[in-house]
């Protein structure tokens, strides 16, 4: 997957194949039943997106000050900082795939997953605390953890809640996906040298790119298969995580709705599929597209204003892909 995504990113394919090289060194272990969990992780596929966007923001800045050590250290940590939420997540969610495969937690059990997470933060920390130390980034990456959490865990009290707000959704949303992206960018454009002007677009644009992602990708629960999703489809819905589709749905005609949502646990698989066509027919899914698109152009409008470059080009054409994506 990751080779077809970036194949017209020649310089960044390589940059990534590094990042994900350095990762798989970096989990070598004692316990191989564990080390064998992270390098299934590792090599599953994923596109290394928070890294690649670091990359291309780090490339815009001034490269003669900049050391290929401490960017590749930074974007490995960025990466193993969103693989250690994943797997925290599939254990809450009780989530049987990821990426396509076997979840860790589905494969290995719980307690070996905890520890895996667990052990790909402390990898994360060592790393931020090689390369960051007298920036002021660690308290950067400390709030950015704060608000990834934060993001979870007001995405685990809404559970199963049918009044949850649009509001309450993008609040989620900012932090437990746009937060990592905004870092992200910030950190490519600081460590690449940039302006402070460059900086505080990055981080802009990096919380639009995130935000729209999640829209994005909780479209496609309605609208994929579980071949092309790589993960079952309305896992949320069955779980009680009510997405933007389905709230915007919701809007539309809320006594249609209310009857399956106040099922709550006990919703069937043929009922949620009931709600997923109720969502398209209620324009849930419309809706929910015309606001990742907002997302989506502002973050491309932000892009356009970064000095002129090769890069820039770059950083447009993948946002786009990203962005506009079918699956």
């Amino acid at each position: 997957m990751m080779i077809d995504f970036y194949e017209h990113f020649p310089q960044l394919k390589v940059e990534l194949e590094e990042t994900r090289s350095f990762i798989l060194t970096q989990v070598t272990l004692r316990n191989k039943e564990i080390e064998l969990a992270l390098n299934d992780m590792i090599l599953s596929g994923g596109k290394l997106l928070r890294p690649a966007f670091f990359y291309l923001f780090s490339s815009l800045g001034n490269k003669e000050k900049q050391e290929a050590d401490q960017l590749l250290k930074i974007a490995a940590s960025l990466e193993l900082l969103h693989m250690a939420t994943l797997i925290h997540d599939d254990i809450i969610d009780d989530s049987p795939l990821r990426r396509g495969t076997a979840s860790v937690q589905s494969q290995y059990g719980k307690d070996i997953a905890v520890y895996t997470g667990d052990l790909l933060f402390t990898v994360y920390f060592d790393l931020i605390a090689e390369t960051m130390e007298n920036s002021g980034f660690l308290h950067k990456n400390a709030r950015a953890m704060k608000r990834l959490l934060l993001g979870e865990l007001d995405q685990m009290k809404l559970r199963y809640n049918p009044n949850n707000t649009v509001k309450e959704y993008l609040c989620s949303v900012d932090g437990k996906t746009a937060e990592l992206f905004a870092l992200s960018c910030l950190e490519g454009a600081y460590f690449g040298f940039s302006s402070e002007q460059t900086q505080q677009l990055a981080e802009r644009i990096g919380r639009n790119i995130g935000i729209a992602f999640q829209i994005n990708d909780d479209i496609l629960d309605y609208t994929s298969n579980s071949s092309a999703l790589k993960k079952p489809v309305l896992e949320d819905l069955c779980q009680g995580i009510y997405t933007l589709p389905l709230l915007l749905a919701m809007e539309q005609a809320p006594e249609i709705f209310l009857p399956f949502m106040n099922k709550k646990q006990t919703i069937t698989i043929q009922e949620s599929a009931v709600v997923a066509e109720l969502v398209k027919e209620y324009h849930g899914v419309e809706a929910a597209f015309h606001i990742a698109t907002n997302y989506t152009n502002k973050a491309l409008q932000d892009i356009r204003q970064l000095p002129e470059s090769v890069e820039k080009q770059q950083l447009l054409h993948l946002t786009r892909n990203l962005l506009n994506r079918n699956n």
